[in-house]
C-alpha cells in the first residue's frame, strides 16, 4: 500500500479495491484488510469503545465483499447510540443496496439529525490544492494552510487576503500535510506525505518562509502526518503509515516512538493540554492520553453514547477537546472532559451534515472560535493526481463558535 495518511487512505482503499466481480480484486482486498480486521477483532475486547472497534469492522468487511458480517457488526455499533452515521461513509459504500442498509442509515439520520453553527470565514480561491493542515499564529493573526497538490504553504491574513509564504519549487517540496506554527520565534514547521523520489519528512521554515531544515525518520514506510509543538525542547508527531507517534528531539533530531497502551490504527490528530502536561493523539479507535510528567498512558473514555474514534484534527479548548471527526459522515465535535482529563463527561456537535462539513481534515483555534477547511476535496485526490478536474472549487476556509 501506497503511504498516505487516515483520510486518503480510505479514499485510496477503496478506489483500489471497488471490482469485486474480479477475482484478483477480491484478492487483493482480502489480503489487505483481513489483518487489519483480525487486529481490530484481537482488541476488541479491550477496548474502551467497542462501538468504534465496529464500525471500523464494519467498513472493512464491507471492502472485503463480506455483507453479512459488515452488517452484522454495523448493527452492533449503532446499537451504542454513539453518533455513527453510515449514510456518508464511502467505505460502506458497497453496502448501499442492500435493504438492511438502507434501513440502518435512515434510522441513523433521524436520529443524528443536522446541526448548522458554522459560516464561511474566508474563501481560498485556489482550486487544486487538497489541502491538509492549517495552524493559525496569534501573534501575526495569520493563518497558514498546507497543499498537498502543489506542496507549498500559503499565508492567509485576518482579513482573507491569500498569498504564497513557501513556494514548492525552490525545495522541491512533497505533499504538505500537518502544520505548527512555533509562538516563540514564528517559524513554521510542517509534516509532509512521501513521494516518489523522497521518504516523508518534517519541515521547518523560518519566518519569511526560508526552508531552515528537513528531518527523516529513517527507513521503512513513514507517513508524517499531524504535529504539535512541546515547549522548546520536542515535537510530537503521528506516524499514519507506521500506525506510530513519535517524539522528535530538537537538540538530537531523533525520532523515538512512544511507548502506548494499545497499538495505534492510523494515528492522526494530536493536541497538547494547555499547560503541557498532557498529550493526547487520535487514531481510528479513539484517543490515547499520555501524562508526559511520567509518560504514564491511558485510553480516553468517551462514556455512553460518545466516541472519541476517527478524529483528524485534533485541538485543546479550556479543559476540552475539538476534533473534526467522521463517524460516516463528517461533524465538528467538543467534548468535555473531566478534571484529569481522563475521560468525557459530556459532548457537543458544532457542525454536522452541511456543505460545510463537506470533507473537512484539519482546523486552528482562534480566541473562541475553531476554524476549519471545509472542502478540503480529499475524494478527488488519488496518488498525487486529481481524479475529475471538473469537481473542483475554492476551498472554503469555516469558523464555528466554541463557546
Amino acid at each position: 500500500m501506497r503511504p498516505i495518511r487516515s483520510l486518503l487512505l480510505l479514499t485510496a482503499i477503496i478506489r483500489s479495491s471497488v471490482a469485486f466481480a474480479q477475482p484478483s480484486s477480491a484478492a487483493s482486498a482480502e489480503a489487505r484488510f483481513r489483518p487489519t480486521i483480525q487486529q481490530i477483532e484481537r482488541e476488541l475486547p479491550t477496548l474502551a469503545d467497542r462501538g468504534a472497534g465496529w464500525f471500523a469492522l464494519a467498513r472493512l468487511y464491507a471492502q472485503v465483499g463480506d455483507t453479512h458480517k459488515a452488517i452484522a457488526v454495523l448493527k452492533e455499533s449503532l446499537a451504542t447510540g454513539e453518533g455513527f452515521d453510515p449514510s456518508g461513509s464511502e467505505m460502506l459504500a458497497p453496502l448501499r443496496s442492500n435493504p438492511e442498509f438502507a434501513r440502518l442509515a435512515m434510522q441513523a439520520q433521524k436520529q443524528y439529525p443536522t446541526v448548522h453553527r458554522a459560516k464561511v470565514a474566508f474563501t481560498v480561491p485556489e482550486k487544486d490544492l487538497f489541502p491538509e493542515g492549517l495552524a493559525y499564529d496569534p501573534a501575526t493573526h495569520v493563518f497558514y494552510l498546507g497543499s498537498m497538490y502543489r506542496r507549498k504553504i500559503i499565508r492567509i491574513t485576518d482579513r482573507g487576503e491569500v498569498s504564497d509564504f513557501v513556494k514548492p519549487d525552490p525545495y522541491h517540496l512533497q505533499p504538505i500535510g500537518g502544520v505548527h506554527v512555533d509562538p516563540t520565534d514564528q517559524s513554521l514547521w510542517a509534516a509532509s506525505d512521501p513521494d516518489e523520489a523522497h521518504g516523508s519528512e518534517l519541515y521547518h521554515f523560518d519566518v519569511q518562509g526560508k526552508l531552515l531544515a528537513r528531518y527523516s525518520p529513517g527507513t521503512g514506510h513513514h507517513d508524517l502526518n499531524d504535529l504539535v509543538l512541546y515547549r522548546s525542547s520536542a515535537i510530537f508527531v503521528t506516524d499514519t503509515d507506521a500506525n506510530l507517534t513519535y517524539r522528535f528531539d530538537r537538540k538530537t533530531h531523533l525520532f523515538t516512538p512512544l511507548n502506548l497502551p494499545r497499538p495505534q490504527l492510523f494515528p492522526n490528530g494530536i493536541t497538547l493540554s494547555d499547560d503541557s502536561t498532557r498529550l493526547y493523539i487520535a487514531d481510528w479507535l479513539g484517543v490515547i492520553a499520555v501524562d508526559l510528567r511520567d509518560n504514564s498512558s491511558h485510553e480516553v473514555d468517551p462514556g455512553k453514547h460518545k466516541t472519541l474514534c476517527g478524529v483528524d484534527g485534533l485541538y485543546w479548548y479550556k479543559n476540552s477537546l475539538i476534533g473534526v471527526q467522521s463517524t460516516g459522515t463528517y461533524r465538528i465535535v467538543r467534548w468535555f472532559l473531566s478534571t484529569d482529563g481522563s475521560h468525557v463527561r459530556a459532548s457537543k456537535v458544532l457542525e454536522k451534515g452541511t456543505h460545510l462539513v463537506s470533507s473537512p481534515t484539519t482546523g486552528a483555534i482562534r480566541g473562541n472560535e475553531f476554524y476549519y477547511m471545509a472542502n478540503t476535496s480529499i475524494d478527488n485526490y488519488d496518488d498525487g493526481k486529481i481524479v475529475d478536474p471538473a469537481k473542483l472549487e475554492p476551498v472554503r476556509i469555516a469558523v464555528v463558535p466554541l463557546e
